[in-house]
């Protein structure tokens, strides 16, 4: 495949008040030095009040291929990347947050595989946890080949790992907005993409970093209810009711408990 043949991926990225400039670019960075070539990133300020814009905007000037948005309030992850999505021009979309970081090989082993493999519709990956120090303190696997069934007890796909066909959302309309769902878009996503009859996969090494620090990650109650919400309604669209009823309790069997051990149940 000749360089003019490959196709482009359009990589999403919302941004809201990140935590640190040098998380920021080290993400942004993970991308750049992609040895799959053919990219554009399309980041999307969703009104911070912090220095994040600015930011962006002094990675945006480095490189041609990185493209600026800029919400004019915070309209919310999902809102937010339906706006990328609005702009991109890929064949392929991609996701990638603004904490995280891609291993250099990861588009292009994801890309190798989708175009290998005609029956899957999106590819993600396994995931190393890496720590506010810099170390790495696990790794969260995902089954190879998800069920319907792998949605009960945890999403079966790593948001930011995925690399996904346009058609996907196509298929869709889109990130699913809507009231009660919180930081759950991807999950929604996942089993709406699984009810309109798509199928993923995930390739079983660990292409992509997933920042994990256990000293802010417990979820509010709340955003714990709207977890049972979406996986209410996510059940009932995938048939997995009465089965899925004890499992939509988990978030609020979660709530109760210390992140460590909720960290050792993703793993």
């Amino acid at each position: 495949m000749t360089e003019e043949k490959k196709p482009l991926i359009s990589v999403l990225m919302g941004v809201y008040n990140c935590k640190e400039r040098s998380m920021l670019e080290r993400s942004v960075r993970s991308i750049v030095e992609q040895t799959y070539p053919n990219w554009e990133l399309i980041l999307c300020d969703d009104g911070s009040t912090n220095a994040a814009l600015l930011w962006m905007q002094n990675l945006a000037a480095r490189d041609s291929r990185i493209r600026l948005l800029q919400n004019d309030r915070n309209l919310g992850l999902a809102r937010t990347l339906n706006r990328c999505l609005s702009v991109a021009n890929g064949a392929y979309l991609a996701r990638q947050d603004d904490d995280d970081i891609s291993k250099p090989d990861r588009f292009e082993k994801q890309i190798a595989y989708l175009e290998s493999h005609a029956d899957v519709d999106f590819v993600g990956s396994n995931c190393d946890l890496y720590t506010p120090d810099g170390g790495v303190s696990g790794c969260w696997k995902r089954p190879e080949r998800p069920r319907k069934q792998d949605f009960l007890f945890n999403s079966p796909f790593i948001h930011g790992s995925i690399l996904f066909r346009r058609r996907c959302f196509e298929k869709v309309s889109g990130y699913p907005v809507m009231e009660k769902i919180a930081r759950y878009e991807d999950y929604m996503l996942f089993m709406q993409l699984y009810a309109a009859g798509l199928q993923g996969a995930n390739l079983q090494e660990c292409l992509y970093q997933y920042y994990f620090d256990s000293k802010t990650r417990r979820i509010p109650v709340r955003e714990r209810l709207d977890e049972a919400i979406v996986r209410w309604r996510g059940f009932h669209m995938l048939n997995l009711m009465p089965k899925g009823l004890p499992y939509i309790g988990k978030p609020l069997m979660l709530a109760m408990l210390p992140p460590k051990l909720i960290h050792h149940m993703h793993s």
